[in-house]
């Protein structure tokens, strides 16, 4: 029996009274199980759905059709016996700015029929960094505190299936870090965690399973080891300074000064450290890395396919390799670091080497 499982949710708002507007499809037939222990990702842009799907999940809207079941309880017909199993932390700060931690956690446990877990508690505030703030009123706890508390109440009846609705957004590296020490440890106690997040680099280290949404449908769902295997090519990294031109930046993703590529071969490296000399700019730190999650998710929701048909990157090449002669031949290496070693490892590393004290130019 699935931890959770949902079976064809669609979800339709209707359109507003006296509007000229249509009704929105938010969900639209959406099928998957997430089995007992997983540590499953549901991912999506802004607006996919994946809100709506955990809040019909946690019995704060109800699907216009299909079922959600928490481990063989369905979340309208048995609605306490499902809302029991779960342990839902929002993405909004919810909290009662009338009580101290420690009383906003015993209430919480009140609200389940839990009487006398203290010791759970003072292991959820010492867990969570808040043992100091047991007995401050929630009004005085900063934003990242707040949602500390949030995950605490959470956990507080002890929860099967944990469900982490965009944990970490907006709160600082300590949190992020001590809050997924702690889930991945009752994750690997049996605790079911199903989370949504919009920091793919989490959701690859941390889930086993991924679904990605769009416009409501589940336009991906695979283990994530497949999905990154998936990948229609390597990525070519590098740092510049100047605009790229056209026939790069249509190919670019850009953030700042550093531009990715897709590099499906040795030759393609070849052609764009090629197109970087010949207009007279200078590349930085250059490395060629496998695909990770963001580069399929961006492939994903770009509607590209994630197998290319070019063969892949061929990394005795570009370890020493012809591939690596070619391209300096029309693009020396400037600097005063030592030569391109050709016993470099594989990977992309030689070129990491000559490029960290100089820059293709």
């Amino acid at each position: 029996m699935p931890a959770i499982s949902f079976q064809s949710v669609t979800k339709t708002f209707p359109a507003a009274r006296g509007g000229t507007g249509q009704a929105l499809k938010a969900l639209d037939d959406v099928s998957f199980n997430i089995e007992e222990g997983e540590f499953f990702g549901l991912l999506g842009p802004n607006g996919a759905g994946k809100t709506t799907l955990i809040s019909i999940l946690a019995g704060l809207s109800r699907a216009t059709g299909g079922r959600v079941l928490v481990q063989g309880h369905d979340v309208q017909v048995d609605y306490a016996l499902a809302r029991r199993r779960l342990g839902v932390v929002p993405q909004e700060l919810v909290f009662d700015p009338f009580f101290n931690v420690r009383e906003a956690l015993r209430f919480q446990s009140g609200y389940f029929g839990v009487k006398h877990n203290d010791d759970w508690i003072d292991e959820l505030l010492d867990s969570l960094g808040l043992a100091d703030k047991a007995n401050a009123n929630m009004r005085q706890l900063s934003g990242g505190m707040k949602r500390r508390v949030l995950v605490a109440q959470a956990l507080v009846h002890k929860p099967p299936v944990i469900v982490l609705d965009e944990p970490t957004a907006g709160v600082d590296v300590e949190l992020r870090q001590t809050l997924w020490q702690f889930i991945a440890r009752l994750n690997k106690q049996g605790h079911t965690v199903l989370l949504t997040t919009h920091y793919l680099e989490e959701a690859e280290a941390l889930c086993g399973r991924i679904a990605m949404l769009k416009q409501g449908r589940v336009v991906a769902l695979s283990r994530m080891v497949d999905l990154l295997k998936s990948a229609s090519s390597n990525v070519l990294r590098f740092k510049i300074d100047s605009e790229l031109p056209p026939f790069l930046a249509g190919k670019a993703r850009i953030t700042g000064r550093i531009v990715q590529l897709p590099a499906h071969n040795a030759r393609e490296v070849e052609q764009y450290l090629a197109a970087i000399r010949e207009a007279g700019l200078q590349a930085e730190d250059i490395e060629i890395r496998k695909a990770d999650l963001e580069d399929v998710f961006l492939d994903v929701m770009g509607g590209k396919a994630l197998s290319g048909d070019g063969p892949p990157l061929d990394a005795k090449a570009l370890s020493g390799g012809s591939a690596v002669r070619e391209a300096t031949s029309v693009g020396a290496l400037s600097g005063d670091g030592p030569p391109l070693d050709a016993k470099a490892p594989s990977g992309g590393s030689a070129v990491r080497e000559a490029t960290s004290v100089g820059a293709i130019s």
